[in-house]
């Protein structure tokens, strides 16, 4: 991410990640594209190294990202006779959480699967459950299929993996100091709003003591500051999938030569 312009970063969709990258990928049409797809999501056994050990070898758009990394992982050779995944680290194991679920694109036509798993320090069942996870995504055989049927084909020579850690806060793009957006209020509305409060405590004496219990008021700081958190372009941006054609391989290629000519 050096030398490009500050707030630059890779955030693909699960349509992009399944229907552009993992498909392109799993073709392997051309070398020197291939080769180019590798600088953005590089492959990598995950499964050699401990999930805080990944960063460094993510991609060149998501190596100094701190939220989440994206890699290509090579079908073990157990799977491809038939077995399970090994999902062993020297630090602890993966383990799938949930029921597996279904990617869809724009127009509503199934195209992957995606499982989410959870890392867990040392050996089962006694592991201790960390914040680190990550969604697998595969893609489906074919170009039809509906999620009411039987089940899909998958391919299965690379799957797309997506690593993050769980977080209890907002996102980098999202967060703002608490109370920043009250602070802006005039004067004004200040006034408005305390006499306002100050007519409906008369009504009713009872608020006198919901609104001093802490609980509240913390929640009512909180939700005012996602609110207007929820109401910034970035959140809608990230939110809507868009409807404009995925990227051909060439596009790509001609959008990394303009980065470097930067």
């Amino acid at each position: 991410m050096e030398g490009l312009a500050p707030g630059i970063r890779f955030y693909p969709t699960e349509e992009e990640l399944v229907s552009f990258y993992l498909h392109h990928k799993l073709e392997g049409e051309r070398d020197d594209l291939n080769r180019l797809m590798d600088r953005v999501i590089p492959v990598l056994d995950i499964y050699e190294y401990s999930p805080w050990q990944l960063p460094q070898y993510a991609g060149e758009f998501s190596h100094g990202d701190p939220e989440q990394w994206f890699f290509f992982i090579k079908r073990q050779e157990n799977e491809a006779r038939g077995g399970r995944p090994r999902r062993l680290t020297t630090a602890g194991y993966w383990k799938a959480t949930g029921s597996p679920g279904y990617v869809y694109s724009s127009n509503n036509r199934c195209i992957g699967v995606k499982r989410t798993m959870v890392f867990y320090t040392g050996r089962a069942p006694l592991g201790r459950k960390t914040e680190w996870k990550m969604n697998e995504y595969k893609t489906i055989e074919g170009e039809a299929f509906s999620s009411t049927g039987a089940n899909p084909t998958l391919r299965h020579e690379f799957s797309l993996c997506r690593v993050y850690k769980k977080s209890k806060r907002l996102r980098s793009f999202d967060r703002r100091p608490i109370g920043a957006e009250i602070g802006r209020r005039s004067a004004h509305q200040k006034i408005q709003s305390d006499e306002g409060a100050k007519a409906r405590i008369h009504q009713n004496p009872e608020m006198v003591e919901r609104r001093s219990s802490p609980a509240s008021s913390s929640s009512g700081d909180h939700g005012c500051c996602f609110n207007q958190t929820g109401e910034g372009s970035s959140m809608q941006m990230a939110a809507s999938p868009g409807d404009d054609p995925l990227w051909d391989l060439d596009q790509l290629h001609h959008w990394f030569n303009c980065l470097e000519d930067m």
